[in-house]
């Protein structure tokens, strides 16, 4: 059982929210859940909340939804946590991925209720959530994150407090951005080393075994080399990540021409029949554009994950 004495609150219990609630409830919080879906909710095994308002007696909640306009519905809608009269939490999470702007209003509306507000967007998927792999970037005030950084830890390999407001969106952009980035230099090499009569399983042990693989390469290997491509991360949601991007550098005056250049192959990429799956096909647009046309090698490779 938990020695933290916080009641908890969490909203979203879709597969990201439901893998990084498990983990809070394992730990032997009090962790009162709801979701739009209320099955979902259930599945968890943990207390159920009927709205977003109910959870507002709690100490701390955190949200993890899909888009803006869901974590507007969730948290200053009509039934939203911030419209409870009653009670509002003390400190309110949101580890969605979101806009700046869409973070700053629920920041504000936040304040006005007496809730502290923490931006905490995650890098990792369900799997990664469940193996402990899971990072965190957070911005708000060091007194909110000193409160609740024992329970993020608890979700957590990596929690890095990045400073105020809304500064930990930019860290999940750049975040974003460097995956397409690293993703099609991974594609292009790949392609060269395979057009030039090795195979892609052998160039991408070599690689995950020198000093140049990385975690993430070693994840990325099994669906470079049996080209499966179930969606982990979509071309259309990192197109998303890099428009938001260069939206920054623009506006901080940096020039980012590899980014754009990446930018623009991303959305080759989301255009080409591939929307809806993963963002590793940006392997086989880089075939494609070497005439070179890749076969599944079907073997039974190790994403690095473990479990």
């Amino acid at each position: 059982m938990t020695d933290n004495v916080h009641t908890l609150g969490w909203i979203g219990a879709g597969r990201m929210g439901a893998a990084m609630a498990t983990r809070l409830i394992a730990a032997g919080n009090d962790v009162t859940v709801q979701n739009r879906t209320r099955s979902k909710a259930e599945a968890l095994g943990a207390k159920v909340a009927d709205t977003p308002a109910d959870l507002g007696d709690r100490d701390i909640v955190f949200i993890m939804v899909s888009a803006n306009d869901d974590l507007l519905e969730v948290t200053t809608g009509p039934h939203g946590i911030l419209s409870n009269p009653d009670h509002a939490p003390k400190v309110l999470i949101d580890c969605s991925t979101v806009s700046t702007e869409t973070s700053a209003h629920v920041r504000a509306a936040a304040a006005a209720r007496g809730t502290q507000f923490l931006a905490a967007p995650v890098s990792g998927n369900p799997k990664v959530v469940k193996t402990g792999g899971l990072t965190m970037a957070v911005s708000g005030t060091e007194e909110a994150f000193t409160t609740v950084e024992p329970y993020m830890n608890q979700i957590c390999k990596g929690v890095t407090y990045v400073g105020s407001d809304e500064v930990a969106r930019l860290v999940k952009i750049c975040h974003n951005m460097m995956l397409g980035i690293v993703a099609q230099a991974m594609a292009e090499i790949t392609v060269l080393a395979e057009k030039g009569g090795v195979k892609r399983s052998a160039w991408l042990n070599f690689l995950n075994d020198s000093v140049m693989g990385s975690r993430f390469t070693r994840y990325k290997t099994p669906a470079y080399v049996n080209l499966d491509f179930t969606p982990t991360f979509t071309p259309v949601l990192l197109r998303k990540d890099f428009d938001l991007g260069m939206h920054a550098a623009y506006e901080h005056d940096v020039p980012m021409p590899l980014a754009a250049l990446c930018t623009e192959l991303v959305k080759i990429s989301a255009g080409a029949g591939h929307a809806q799956e993963d963002f590793a096909v940006l392997l086989l647009e880089a075939a494609r554009g070497a005439g070179l046309e890749m076969v599944a090698e079907n073997i039974a490779i190790d994403d690095g994950l473990g479990g």
